[in-house]
Order: structure tokens, then C-alpha cells, then sequence
């Protein structure tokens, strides 16, 4: 089971909910920010601690063997898509906020979940066999809106790697905002926030 902490809405008028996914190394303490950095009084928040131990911080997969960790989390988020399903957090009110690994995760989750999100913001990742995700798509996949970001100077993902595998995703049918800024491996808080508070809005609308 997931280890996760619910941050409520102040102003809920009905139940709106952003499921935040830290990269490798991080914990739900790093994305503690995002409720005064989103400033949206009507949004819950669900920080969620990645699975495995990494170093002081979790991880959602192991580096040299990927495949396994990244199936058993897919899974375990599924469950936790389904529990917040059943708490009263319907699935097409519910964002996916994912960077570096929790990106990688975010995207799994819009492609393959049985039920419609209102939206998947991705940052800083990449896809994880991209062809297969492509051959494996959930009959929702091609209706569901994705935000992903990457920095030009990401030196951890180099940006190289990921416009192809955002071509072919686009060209399976996915809806993908593909969006590159001047950074390195981060969370660039003077356009890139603002982009990603815009896309959020839009699909609560």
C-alpha cells in the first residue's frame, strides 16, 4: 500500500483532486508547495510516497531493471485511482501531476487507465516503451488531455530522447501539449507553473 497524505480544499464546491507523483530520490515532503503555488481554494490535493526506499527519498522503479517496478506501481496507483474513486474523487475530476519518474508514471496512468482524468501534466520524464504503450492504450486513452514539459538542457533526460517518443505518441492519437523551456531537470516556477496552472483550469472548465 501507498503511503499518501490527503490535502482537503478549503472551498470545495465539488470534489476536484490533484494527485501529485515525486521523482526519484524525492518524497511527498518536496511537493508540499503545491497547494499555495496552484492558489485553488475548490482543489484537493493527494501527496503520495513512492513504494521503494531510495536513498533518504523513495522511487517508483529501479534504474537498471525498470520494466517490474514500473508495472507494480501502475498497479499500485490504479488501486489508489480506484480507492479515491470510491471516496468520492470521480476519476474525471481528478489530475495527474508527475515529474521525472512520477512523469513517467503520470503517463502510464493517462494511456492505460479504464477511466477518463480530467488531465495528466507531465514534467521532466520520459515514456517507457513507447511502442508498447502505443499497442497497449486503454479505449480511453485517445480522449484524455496531457501537459507534458522538458527542459532543453535537461542533463539527466536529455530532451533528445524525448520529442520522439512525445512523435509517436502523438501520432498513435494522444492528445499531447508537448511544451520546452530553458532548463535543467526541474520545476521552473516563472513559465512553466503558469503554463501548467492554465492546463489544469482548462480541465476543470
Amino acid at each position: 500500500m501507498l503511503e499518501t497524505e490527503l490535502i482537503r480544499a478549503s472551498q470545495e464546491i465539488e470534489p476536484r483532486l490533484m494527485i501529485a507523483l515525486h521523482g526519484l530520490g524525492d518524497s511527498m515532503e518536496g511537493y508540499r508547495w503545491l497547494p499555495q503555488a496552484m492558489q485553488w481554494p475548490w482543489l484537493s490535493y493527494l501527496l503520495v510516497n513512492a513504494p521503494d526506499p531510495y536513498y533518504g527519498g523513495f522511487a517508483w522503479y529501479d534504474l537498471d531493471d525498470p520494466g517490474a517496478g514500473i508495472a507494480r506501481s501502475r498497479t499500485m496507483l490504479f488501486e489508489l485511482l480506484d480507492q479515491a474513486r470510491a471516496q468520492g474523487f470521480a476519476s474525471e475530476k481528478t489530475v495527474i501531476f508527475g515529474f521525472s519518474q512520477g512523469c513517467l508514471l503520470a503517463i502510464e496512468l493517462g494511456a492505460r487507465y479504464p477511466h477518463l482524468l480530467a488531465g495528466v501534466v507531465g514534467i521532466s520524464g520520459y515514456v517507457y516503451e513507447p511502442a508498447r504503450l502505443v499497442r497497449e492504450l486503454s479505449p480511453q486513452a485517445l480522449q484524455q488531455r496531457f501537459l507534458i514539459t522538458h527542459g532543453t538542457h535537461d542533463p539527466l533526460i536529455p530532451i533528445e530522447r524525448v520529442r520522439p517518443q512525445m512523435e509517436m505518441l502523438r501520432q498513435a492519437g494522444l492528445r499531447i501539449d508537448w511544451r520546452e523551456f530553458a532548463k535543467q531537470h526541474n520545476i521552473e516556477g516563472g513559465s512553466e507553473l503558469p503554463l501548467v496552472r492554465g492546463f489544469v483550469s482548462e480541465c476543470y472548465v
